[in-house]
């Protein structure tokens, strides 16, 4: 049976049975590739999640599916179809399968001397050899519309590795599960607009957000996220539209992911 990835069709109802293909290793919590009803997907079961200090236990998947409903109602196709449901190791998130371009990185590392035209410098480091190296990302809207996501989801962990290019040249966002939480943890390698102004689109992207938060997204958020969560995308939301601008790092934590990939 011919399998569907993200960017290809909507994938119909996807209501068959979850059907396991391989495991990826790789990843922090328990990660599943899986068809349904031939289909790709993700599939991360909740009992294979890790705990983490600073996030509540059982709750990485929700909060993946909350990332998807914010992505909706920005109306930028930013986040795969994400929905819960039952799975061989249990309830889970289950996401349609991204294929990523491989000849397309639009988050990279390059000679600290050969910063392409068209890309932004996030910082300087040194590699495996001792060499400096530059850590760039393009500047497309694309990735801008997703930095402006990471900031009302306060998304704590934007890796290079989690902007996934299509060869149609779309870009995705995957692994939200460290997301929504109501303290400042944002951590992410696309930090190349701080300080700009954000352009019409991307207020308008917020103003559509911050109108379905008091309606279809805030119901959609009690199902998935605790009530104070809720309330600080909310302030996050109100504190952009305000203030209209890329904010710099904020709280204790370090500003980018590590690693960075």
């Amino acid at each position: 049976m011919s399998e569907v990835v993200a960017g290809e069709t909507n994938a119909g109802a996807l209501d068959g049975e979850v059907e396991l293909v391989g495991r990826i290793r790789q990843a922090s919590n328990a990660t599943f590739v899986a068809r349904i009803d031939g289909v790709r997907v993700v599939y991360k079961p909740v009992a294979g999640e890790r705990p983490l200090w600073d996030f509540p236990d059982g709750t990485l998947a929700r909060r993946e599916v909350a990332a998807h409903a914010l992505s909706a109602s920005f109306g930028w196709d930013l986040v795969p179809r994400t929905w819960l449901r039952d799975g061989p190791l249990g309830p889970g998130m289950v996401q349609v399968w991204c294929e990523p371009d491989p000849a397309q990185d639009p988050v990279d590392l390059v000679p600290a001397d050969a910063v392409p035209e068209g890309w932004l410098h996030v910082f300087d480091g040194f590699d495996a050899d001792d060499r400096v190296v530059s850590l760039i990302h393009e500047d497309t809207a694309a990735l801008r519309r997703m930095a402006v996501f990471d900031i009302v989801a306060n998304n704590a962990d934007r890796k290079g590795g989690h902007v996934l290019p299509t060869a149609a040249g779309h870009r995705y966002g995957v692994d939200h599960g460290l997301t929504f939480h109501t303290e400042p943890k944002l951590r992410t390698v696309l930090w190349g607009w701080l300080g700009r102004d954000l352009d019409a689109d991307e207020l308008a992207g917020l103003e559509r957000v911050r109108a379905d938060l008091d309606s279809d997204l805030r119901e959609t958020f009690a199902d998935l996220l605790a009530p104070d969560e809720v309330t600080a995308t909310i302030e996050r939301c109100e504190d952009l539209l305000a203030e209209p601008r890329f904010p710099g790092p904020r709280g204790e934590m370090p500003a980018v992911p590590w690693p960075p990939f």
